[in-house]
């Protein structure tokens, strides 16, 4: 696999249709992705010392991240509708080798700051709801 750019990796969130387009959030400068998995232990006395695991069992959720500058764009309107409202939406997470994730999140945190000398930037966390597809 090839080495690929974070600046590719992208956050974008939907625009509310049934088949939704997405629109990227410009301003992020970092973007993190937590892929979360529950372990079922199934371990008993015949298991030699041990511990077992029970496959697909367990809740699997993934923890979205992120810090940038704030542009003002449509997106960024949506997702502060979204963390103020506490509204599940459509998410993708796309990638340069052209991989994506899409799935439903809820917005856990969206922080603003600023310096009187600097730019507003913001912080963010979604978490997901539901399944989450990679493709």
């Amino acid at each position: 696999m090839a080495v690929e750019k974070g600046s590719a990796f992208l956050l974008k969130i939907g625009d509310g249709a049934a088949a939704p387009t997405y629109r990227t959030m410009a301003g992020l400068r970092t973007t993190q992705l937590s892929v979360n998995g529950e372990m079922v232990a199934i371990t008993s006395k015949d298991s030699g010392g041990w511990r077992e695991l029970l496959s697909g069992a367990g809740i699997r959720s993934v923890s979205v991240s992120g810090a940038g500058v704030f542009t003002g764009s449509e997106a960024e309107t949506r997702l502060r509708n979204n963390a103020l409202s506490g509204q599940i939406d459509d998410y993708r997470l796309s990638f340069e080798g052209g991989e994506t994730m899409t799935g439903r999140f809820l917005i856990t945190r969206l922080d603003y700051a600023g310096d009187h000398n600097g730019e507003r930037t913001y912080t963010l966390a979604l978490e997901s709801s539901g399944p989450v597809v990679s493709a």
